[in-house]
């Protein structure tokens, strides 16, 4: 009843009585954002505009995305305070994705800052906006300004240390969460992050100091040699353990290391059922098969590792290699095919759409891509080609009836193009494509037909034949 009140007061703009009632109602269900905003709203109209923004900072605390929350907040600070002010006018740039205007506004907000926390939180935030707008020198630069502060905590070199570690900048990433052990920072989010580093730098008997993680010291004995002792702590893992996808990354790895690379290629596979498609799986069975001296399969992987990071190229030419062995993978080359054809490499790869029908001359998708490819370079008569093969395997595939409709009248085959459409009104069942095809059958009888469309290819071909 006092939500219905309330709509009732400030619909009568009693704007006092509403703001009661809303209030009541606001007690009872603190998560309402709908009214939420009304408070924050006839907080405005009553001219109460600390306890507006206090409403609009609920909102946010519920929803950090919101917009008009931002908005309400930048009117209300914009003439008292010039800080708070830019710091939600760069929020709201930055969730709308304006980073450069966000970097903006938090520079200015920098400046304005009243004491050394502020000035930390601030920075902090400009240093990510510079991080996430791909600018990463800059982003370094306010994480070390940051850090010579007193107001940090150990996020801050975490951070930094992983942008180093994505520079493969090991030595800095070391320097850095070693000030945060020096500055207080002794934990365990910094001793394994420090594990991490010195791993992945190559030095695995050194992280096995720093690291707690039984995973993590399993991989640093396979890493420095300790083979058997690794399986048997492997095998003495608590059975919680053994379900992670770690577990079967580093059973893959004992395997590898001991030779076995069938069991290696099963761990593996494991690992993939846990995390599907991840680009390890393609990292370790590549690097199994490379072993086993299978190339076709180690190209194969390295290629599809490649696809999952993005290296499209590196990828085309792993696949490439493979399909120089072996070219009897249909899937493979329909894979083949279709990078070749995100690269703009069109021409290069209709010449695997025909392999593909070679092989199996009823592919319909391969059929379909090549008749495609023949319109797409004015070769019509090419294009009938390849779709009366697919009616040849399916008469009553729509799409290329009337594919083959509109070549066989760019050809002048007019007599076929209207035997085609008969066909096509028989079983088609959608009213409007009905319709469109009958109207095309008139124009046919009536000797309407469209006048012949040739073809480049056609053109060439008869300059020569001339």
């Amino acid at each position: 009843m006092s939500l219905q009140l309330a709509e009732q007061f400030e619909a009568n703009e009693q704007y006092e009585e509403a703001y009661r009632e809303y209030k009541k109602e606001y007690e009872a269900n603190p998560d309402n954002m709908g009214i939420l905003e009304r408070l924050g709203h006839l907080s405005l109209i009553l001219d109460k505009t600390e306890e507006a923004a206090g409403y609009y900072h609920e909102i946010l605390k519920r929803d950090v995305t919101n917009p008009l929350a931002y908005e309400q907040l930048m009117s209300i600070y914009e003439d008292t305070d010039a800080y708070k002010y830019y710091v939600y006018r760069g929020n709201k740039n930055s969730i709308e994705g304006k980073l450069d205007f966000a970097i903006n506004d938090f520079k200015k907000a920098l400046g304005l800052c009243s004491d050394g926390a502020q000035a930390a939180m601030t920075r902090f935030t400009l240093a990510n906006l510079y991080k996430q707008a791909g600018q990463d020198m800059k982003a370094i630069d306010q994480f070390n300004i940051l850090l010579e502060g007193s107001d940090v905590h150990e996020e801050m070199f975490l951070q930094l240390a992983d942008m180093y570690m994505k520079d493969e900048a090991y030595s800095s990433a070391i320097d850095t969460l070693m000030r945060a052990k020096q500055r207080g920072f002794d934990t365990p989010k910094i001793n394994e992050g420090l594990a991490a580093v010195y791993l992945k730098s190559g030095d695995a008997q050194k992280a096995i100091e720093f690291t707690n993680d039984e995973l993590l010291k399993i991989q640093c004995m396979l890493e420095i040699g300790q083979v058997e002792e690794a399986y048997a702590q492997l095998n003495g893992l608590s059975e919680e353990l053994k379900q992670v996808p770690r577990y079967f990354t580093l059973k893959a790895q004992y395997f590898y290391s001991a030779k076995k690379f069938d069991q290696a290629l099963e761990c593996i596979d494991e690992y993939n059922k846990l995390a599907p498609n991840s680009p390890l799986t393609y990292q370790m069975r590549a690097l199994v098969y490379d072993e086993k001296g299978d190339e076709y399969n180690a190209h194969v992987n390295w290629g599809r590792y490649n696809i999952v990071r993005g290296n499209y190229d590196i990828a085309i030419n792993e696949y490439l290699n493979a399909v120089q062995l072996n070219d009897n993978d249909i899937e493979l080359l329909f894979e083949l095919a279709a990078l070749l054809e995100s690269n703009k490499e069109v021409d290069h790869a209709s010449e695997y759409y025909v392999k593909i029908v070679k092989k199996d001359p009823t592919n319909k998708e391969a059929l379909k891509r090549l008749a495609s490819y023949r319109e797409s370079i004015g070769d019509y008569q090419g294009q009938v080609n390849y779709l009366e093969k697919i009616i040849e395997t399916d008469k009553n595939d729509l799409d290329a009836l009337k594919s083959l409709g509109r070549a066989y009248e760019k050809t002048r085959a007019n007599a076929k193009a209207l035997e085609l459409y008969q066909h096509y009104i028989e079983i088609v069942k959608n009213p409007a494509d009905y319709k469109i095809i009958k109207d095309k059958i008139e124009k046919l009888q009536n000797g309407g037909a469209e006048e012949n469309s040739e073809g480049l290819l056609d053109k060439i071909m008869k300059i020569f034949g001339k």
